[in-house]
């Protein structure tokens, strides 16, 4: 597909003015969500492969974590069950100056991100493949903000909050439904909630950390 066709002119306009991004990022995201669909040609990267949705439902979604949060501020991101890549290298286009890790266990996935980051020209991107609760067991780091969309049950991403995590203290930001509802044990973690509306989708961001 031609990300660039005139068919397609109107909903990256759209974008640009929407994130107020630059002429370099764009060219980024488009360079980016041609490699999505070639690659989604041979495995199953996305279940999205309408570029206007891709657009909205993958890019414009991901950047709504600005508007309740001052990105600006925060230096290292981790993306947990990456996929595509999405949120994170989304927010690493539009905000060089994070410092990014993917995470994502699948093989086929992972190669795509590595791909992706070194076809983009990506610096400070680094893809990892330990799972999970591996990842809280093994590892330590200065990691700002954790982001999840559509990949871990809360459940799971809250164990990042155990006293013997290292990263108890590091915020968790999770995309939900609308209709999502957490139970008790959730509930202790949440900060706030933001709800948007995407098309005519209802959703909203769930912020969580130690209070």
């Amino acid at each position: 597909m031609d990300v660039l066709g005139k068919n397609f002119e109107k909903y990256w306009s759209r974008f640009v003015e929407q994130e107020n991004i630059t002429e370099e990022q764009l060219s980024l995201f488009q360079k980016y969500a041609s490699l999505i669909l070639e690659w989604n040609q041979k495995f199953n990267i996305t279940a999205i492969t309408n570029l206007s949705e891709m657009i909205t439902k993958h890019f414009s979604d991901a950047l709504m974590l600005n508007k309740y949060m001052d990105v600006s501020k925060v230096k290292v991101v981790a993306d947990v069950g990456s996929g595509a890549g999405i949120p994170g290298i989304p927010l690493k286009i539009a905000f060089p100056h994070l410092s990014v890790m993917l995470m994502e266990v699948n093989k086929k996935k992972v190669s795509f991100l590595k791909h992706i980051v070194n076809d983009l020209g990506l610096k400070n991107v680094e893809v990892c493949d330990v799972d999970w609760r591996t990842f809280l067991r093994t590892t330590e780091g200065e990691i700002d903000l954790f982001v999840a969309r559509a990949s871990l049950d809360p459940h799971e991403l809250c164990r990042m909050f155990k006293p013997s995590s290292d990263y108890k203290d590091a915020k968790l930001v999770y995309w939900a439904s609308q209709l999502w509802e957490p139970d008790e044990k959730i509930k202790k973690f949440i900060l706030k909630e933001e709800e948007y509306k995407l098309g005519y989708r209802k959703l909203k961001l769930v912020f969580m950390g130690l209070k």
